[in-house]
């Protein structure tokens, strides 16, 4: 008699039992996939960062600008490989409620200093020499259908344009992907210049600038460097890595980790009660046909692999569906939250996790009854019949 017979057999003993316990488990990683998901999409900021890249901002606060001369005096420090700077222009497109992260930006430098960012051949260039021109994040023209050569109203809910209104006419010259599906391409950049000709205050400042260092490891000198060049000036600086400034950034709105752990674990914690009740039931059923099997010669290794292997379907049926049903969520809510997050990816990463936990959920819900079977003796087996 095969060992997988009996296995299906006993899985299947009580339908609707299956069915609950499947359904439990499959919750527990619906849950987890989806949620760690939404993490990782909240973390790429800080995962996708590059190792080299410094952001300096004003000391009071990262709203505060900085003069532009610090672009230069920057550029000329030991260790210092290339220099950008950007200013937060706060768009939207159409209404308010259609906020879209927009920037004015360095032509010439901002795409030397994200590399990661990848343009067809010639949009680059098309922009740099459009002073009206815009390119966009794939990510934000999927969400609005735009395409290259549309002219586009963005309007901004901080800056009041020289002609009286708050709106700015753009036109579409490229539409840059990145290197890696995580990193964030929700946004849109337009020329710094034409943003500084056009908008009636603010003067000539930067909001922050993005330094890349020629070694990662160079890092804190640099950092140190710059601060220590503006100290005790009208506008000091704070600078760190790339890394550090959007993990700073994200743990305003909380510990987003903490609260995705806590969900998570008592999700597992419940499951696991329900399981491992669920097999202990299931196996204190079987004592006369442990014994039985016993009888039979089924060695008690033998039957202890059995029951281990029936936890551990058990956990991988329902795993799998979970993280299925996951993967569909996440893959309709990235296009539908496209605005508000990075790209949400049931990655890799998160698979191989999951089935890591599938194997840990069978394995310790099921040692207790399979041991309990393990040392079943004959006689008491069928006595407990």
């Amino acid at each position: 008699m095969k060992d997988f017979y009996l296995i299906y057999k006993n899985l299947t003993r009580k339908k609707l039992r299956l069915f609950l316990t499947c359904f439990a488990i499959f919750i527990a990683f619906l849950i987890f996939g989806a949620i760690s998901a939404l993490q990782g999409a909240l973390n790429s900021g800080v995962e996708m960062s590059a190792d080299n890249r410094l952001i300096t901002v004003n000391k009071i606060n990262f709203t505060q600008p900085l003069p532009f001369s610090y672009v230069n005096k920057v550029k000329s420090i030991e260790g210092v490989e290339a220099v950008s700077y950007a200013n937060w222009f706060g768009g939207f497109y159409q209404e308010p409620a259609n906020q879209i992260m927009t920037m004015a930006v360095d032509p010439d430098t901002y795409f030397t200093v994200y590399e990661e960012l990848i343009l067809p051949e010639g949009q680059l260039s098309q922009w740099q020499s459009n002073r009206r021109g815009m390119l966009v994040g794939d990510r934000i023209a999927k969400t609005f259908n735009w395409k290259v050569g549309d002219t586009i109203p963005i309007q901004s809910n901080i800056f009041t344009n020289t002609d009286g209104t708050q709106t700015w006419q753009l036109q579409i010259d490229g539409i840059f992907s990145a290197q890696d599906q995580k990193t964030d391409t929700g946004y849109i950049v337009f020329h710094y210049k034409y943003f500084m000709e056009t908008q009636t205050w603010g003067g000539d400042n930067v909001g922050w600038l993005i330094v890349n260092t020629t070694d990662s490891a160079l890092n804190q000198q640099v950092s140190d460097q710059i601060d220590a060049n503006f100290a005790n000036s009208a506008a000091e600086t704070e600078t760190s890595t790339e890394a550090a400034f959007n993990k700073a950034f994200i743990e305003q709105i909380g510990n987003i980790g903490l609260i995705i752990f806590g969900v998570v674990f008592m999700a597992f914690f419940t499951i696991l009660i329900v399981v491992g009740n669920t097999m202990v039931l299931a196996i204190r059923e079987r004592t006369n046909e442990i014994a039985v099997l016993k009888t039979l010669g089924f060695s008690s290794p033998r039957i202890f692999k059995m029951i281990l292997i029936e936890s551990c379907l058990l956990s991988f049926i329902g795993g799998l569906l979970g993280l299925g049903a996951a993967y569909v969520i996440v893959k309709g809510a990235s296009h539908e939250m496209a605005r508000f997050l990075p790209n949400l990816v049931l990655d890799q990463s998160i698979v191989l996790q999951a089935l890591g936990y599938m194997l840990l959920l069978g394995l310790v819900t099921g040692i207790v009854p399979a041991i309990r079977a393990l040392r079943q003796n004959i006689i008491s087996g069928f006595q407990g019949a």
